[in-house]
Formats: structure tokens, sequence, C-alpha cells
């Protein structure tokens, strides 16, 4: 299941010392950041985020769906961040929803995600953040950062 892919921890420290993240919006007992988190036994997209929302989604076919929450969340005053993979860029829902953003933080470097206590590295996904803040409309600012969330240059 896609949703047992956490997070790295201090790559999610950082950015929550930025944000103070209040839901985790995908997540499992196991993986979550937050301690309100939304498991998979409930339907994330149908549940209503409110508040300040980390979104590490599952980087599946359906990925615009959970962009398209975040940013509809933001609309009703929710400030989303979102992880997700960044080599989507031509796509239909990379214009519709991903361009809507406030931002986009392009990582430099890959990631290395854990499941079940063991940590992988995923050479061959690049990923980024997107931050959707209140009433946000785009187009997004970029900036750089490292794997640790850090700005960088």
């Amino acid at each position: 299941m896609f949703t047992e892919w956490e997070t790295p921890q201090d790559f999610f420290e950082t950015l929550n010392r930025e944000f103070n993240f209040t839901l985790d919006a995908c997540a499992n007992n196991d993986n979550k950041k937050c301690s309100n988190y939304i498991s998979p036994e409930i339907d994330s997209l149908k549940h209503k985020w409110i508040g300040r929302i980390w979104l590490n989604p599952p980087f599946t076919k359906d990925i615009y769906k959970w962009i398209k929450k975040a940013y509809e969340s933001s609309q009703n005053g929710s400030l989303v961040v979102v992880l997700m993979q960044g080599r989507s860029s031509d796509t239909k829902g990379w214009h519709e929803y991903v361009m809507k953003a406030d931002e986009i933080r392009y990582i430099k470097g890959r990631l290395a995600f854990a499941k079940h206590g063991k940590i992988y590295n995923v050479p061959h996904m690049s990923c980024i953040v997107l931050i959707f803040r209140p009433y946000c409309k785009g187009p997004p600012t970029t900036c750089s950062i490292n794997t640790k969330g850090e700005r960088i240059g």
C-alpha cells in the first residue's frame, strides 16, 4: 500500500517548524507525522481538511485528485503542504492545480523514504513540495531546498 511509505523525519521536521502542521491527511498509525491524521480506512478525499495540512499522498496515477483536494482546501482557508513527484509538468493536472499553488520548492537530490522501519533510496524519483496557502491563485514562486527541507541558493 502506498500510504506505508514514510516521509523522511528530518525533512518533515524542517517543514513542520515552518508551518506547524495540525493534520497529516494521508497516513497510517505507523507513519503518521501528526497526532491528528487520516488513515486509509477513511476516504481522505471525501473528508474535510481544516487547518495546516501535511500531505504525502500515494504517488499513483490518481495524484491529481489529491492535488485538486489540496487546492480546494486552500480555497476554504486551509494551508496545505504537499510532497509529490516532480516529473509531471506536462500533464493537464499540473497546469490545472499545481500552477495555482503559492509556491513550488524543488528538492536538490533524492529523498530516502522509510517503510516498516527500513530506509529505501529511490534514485529514479525526483520530488517537489507544493505550498497551497489560504486563497492562493498562482502562479507559484519557486525556490530550491535540500533533502533536509532547508532552503538553498
